[in-house]
C-alpha cells in the first residue's frame, strides 16, 4: 500500500508553486506614497495650523420704553454672549425712556459683563432719552449715528411723592417749591449718572444737567462734549471703528479684536415678547377684568368649567404682569374692589347701588393703578371709560333681568299652585271631621293640580270630575272652589 501511495505521487509530479499577486510598478508605488503624505499634511494643517473663525459679535436692538421685557432680553443676551466669549456686545438703542428699577438692573448687567458692551443710538432718528441716558453712560463704549440725541435725563413720577419739577433750576440748586421727595429723587439720579461717568471717563457734569435741567444733544454735539466715544453709521462700522481699543471689565483689561468679526442679530424670544405684551398696564388690566368675570360667570353656572379655566389664567396672569410694575397698591385695592361689586351686584341685586359703587371705584383705582410717568406705562382714560362702561352695562344688564325676575309670577314650588286650575278625583267632598270643621271648610277631598294628588278642602260639596281653582294653602290642603262659583275675571274667561 505504501508503494503504490509513492509511485502515485512520482507519477503526478511535484505540486504547483503557490500563486502570487502581480507586483505593482515603482511610479505607481511612488504615487500612492505620495498621495498618502499629502493627505496627512492636510488633515494636520485643517487641526492645527488653520486659523480659526473670529468669534461673532453679538447685535441686540431695542426699540421701545424700557421696562421687564426689554432688561430680561439684554440680561439673558449678555449671559449668552459671555458663554460664547463673545468680543462685543452692541445694545442697539431707540427708547424715550422707562422704568427705573428695569433700567437699574440693566446697569448691573453691564457692569457685571465679562464681555464689553458697546451702546449705539441708532438708527437715525433714534434718541436715548431718560433710562437710555444712563445706559448708555455706563457701557463701555458709547456710540451714536448721525440725526441721533440724547439727553431728557430727569426722573418723572406720579404719587406720594408728587412729579418731578418740570421747571429747569440752574445746576443741583434747590427749588423752594419743590417737595422733599422730589429733591430727593433728583439728587439720586444726578448722583447715580455722576457715579457711571466717572466710571467710564465720560462727562459727568453734562451727564448732571441731563437729570436737573433735562438737555439734549445731538450726536454731533454729544461727542464735543465727550458724552459719547465716537460716531457711527451702523453696527459693522462700529465693530471697525473700536478695533483695537481697549477697556475695563470684571476680567481685566481687554483689548478689542473686531475689525473682522461677524456680526450675530439676535431678536427677543419668545419669553420676551411674552413679557413685553403682559408687562403693558393696558393688557394687564384687561386681564384682571377679565379674570373676576370669568369667575363670576363658573361661580354663576357651576360645572360650565370654560369660564372658570379662561378667567383663572387671566386673572394669575394680570396679577403676576402688577407684580412686574410700579403698581400703587391702593389703586390696585380699589380696581379689586370695584370688580368685586360688579359682581357682588350680580349675585346680591341691589338695583345698581354695588354696581354703581362699583364702577366709581374701578375708574379711580385704575387712575391711580401705575405709580410712574414714564412714556409707554401709563394707562388711557379712554381704556379705562370703556372698562367702566362695559362694567356700567353688565350692571345694567343684571339690574333688568332681576326686575323683570321679581315681576314674573311664581312657576316652582308650593306657592305657585296658588291660582292653578285642580280636578277633583275619588269619592265626592265629604263632611269635614268635627275636630277640624271649625277651622276648615265642611268638606273635604282629593285634586289632582300639577299632575300631583293634594288633599283639598272646600265649602260646597263638589262632584268626581268637577275643575276647581286653588286658592290658598294650609299645610298639606289646599283650599279650592268651584269654578262655577267664581267671577268671569277670576276664571280666566
Amino acid at each position: 500500500m505504501l508503494i503504490h501511495r509513492v509511485s502515485q505521487a512520482a507519477r503526478d509530479g511535484p505540486p504547483p508553486p503557490p500563486s502570487r499577486k502581480p507586483r505593482r510598478s515603482l511610479p505607481a508605488r511612488l504615487a500612492c506614497v505620495a498621495l498618502c503624505a499629502m493627505l496627512g499634511v492636510v488633515c494636520t494643517f485643517a487641526a492645527f495650523g488653520a486659523p480659526a473663525a473670529p468669534p461673532a459679535i453679538v447685535v441686540m436692538t431695542v426699540n421701545d420704553a424700557i421696562g421687564p421685557s426689554s432688561a430680561d432680553f439684554i440680561i439673558r443676551t449678555l449671559a449668552r454672549a459671555a458663554q460664547r466669549r463673545a468680543p462685543l456686545a452692541i445694545i442697539q438703542l431707540d427708547t424715550p425712556g422707562g422704568l427705573d428699577t428695569s433700567m437699574r438692573e440693566i446697569i448691573k448687567a453691564i457692569l457685571a459683563s465679562p464681555v464689553p458692551v458697546a451702546t449705539f443710538v441708532a438708527p437715525a432718528g433714534a434718541r436715548a432719552a431718560s433710562a437710555g441716558t444712563y445706559i448708555v453712560y455706563a457701557s463701555h463704549f458709547a456710540a451714536m449715528a448721525p440725526g441721533t440725541n440724547i439727553g431728557a435725563a430727569s426722573p418723572i413720577q406720579i404719587g406720594a411723592g408728587g412729579a418731578a419739577s418740570p421747571e429747569p433750576v440752574s445746576g443741583p440748586q434747590k427749588n423752594d417749591t419743590e417737595s422733599t421727595e422730589t429733591r430727593k429723587v433728583m439728587h439720586d439720579a444726578a448722583a447715580y449718572i455722576r457715579g457711571l461717568a466717572q466710571l467710564r471717563g465720560r462727562n459727568a457734569a453734562w451727564g448732571e444737567q441731563a437729570v436737573f435741567q433735562a438737555v439734549s444733544l445731538s450726536a454731533s454735539e454729544a461727542l464735543d462734549q465727550h458724552v459719547i466715544d465716537l460716531i457711527a453709521q451702523n453696527p459693522a462700522d462700529l465693530a471697525r471703528q473700536l478695533d483695537g481699543r481697549t477697556t475695563t471689565t470684571p476680567l481685566g483689561t481687554v483689548r478689542l479684536s473686531t475689525a473682522h468679526a461677524p456680526l450675530v442679530y439676535v431678536r427677543p424670544d419668545w419669553r420676551s415678547r411674552f413679557l413685553a405684551i403682559i408687562a403693558n398696564p393696558n393688557v394687564a388690566l384687561i386681564l384682571l377684568s377679565l379674570g373676576v368675570y370669568g369667575l363670576f360667570f363658573e361661580f354663576a353656572n357651576p360645572g360650565f368649567v370654560l369660564p372658570g379655566v379662561v378667567g383663572t389664567i387671566c386673572l394669575l396672569v394680570g396679577l403676576f404682569a402688577m407684580q412686574l410694575l410700579p403698581v400703587n397698591y391702593a389703586g390696585l385695592a380699589l380696581v379689586l374692589l370695584g370688580l368685586a361689586c360688579l359682581v357682588a351686584e350680580a349675585f346680591l341685586p341691589t338695583f345698581g347701588v354695588l354696581g354703581f359703587g362699583g364702577i366709581v371705584a374701578f375708574a379711580i383705582g385704575a387712575l391711580m393703578l401705575i405709580d410712574t410717568d414714564a412714556p409707554g406705562y401709563g394707562v388711557p382714560i379712554p381704556l379705562i371709560a370703556g372698562l367702566a362702561l362695559g362694567g356700567a352695562a353688565f350692571v345694567a344688564t343684571v339690574s333688568s333681568v332681576a326686575l323683570r325676575a321679581r315681576r314674573r309670577p311664581i312657576v316652582t314650588g308650593a306657592e305657585a299652585l296658588v291660582g292653578s286650575v285642580a280636578e277633583v278625583i275619588g269619592e265626592a267632598f265629604q263632611p269635614a271631621q268635627p275636630a277640624v270643621a271649625a277651622s276648615a271648610p265642611p268638606y273635604t277631598g282629593w285634586v289632582r293640580v300639577h299632575g300631583e294628588r293634594w288633599q283639598a278642602s272646600c265649602a260646597v260639596p263638589l262632584a268626581v270630575g268637577s275643575h276647581v281653582r286653588v286658592m290658598g294653602r294650609r299645610g298639606l290642603t289646599l283650599r279650592v272652589e268651584p269654578l262655577s262659583a267664581l267671577p268671569a275675571s277670576a276664571r280666566g274667561e
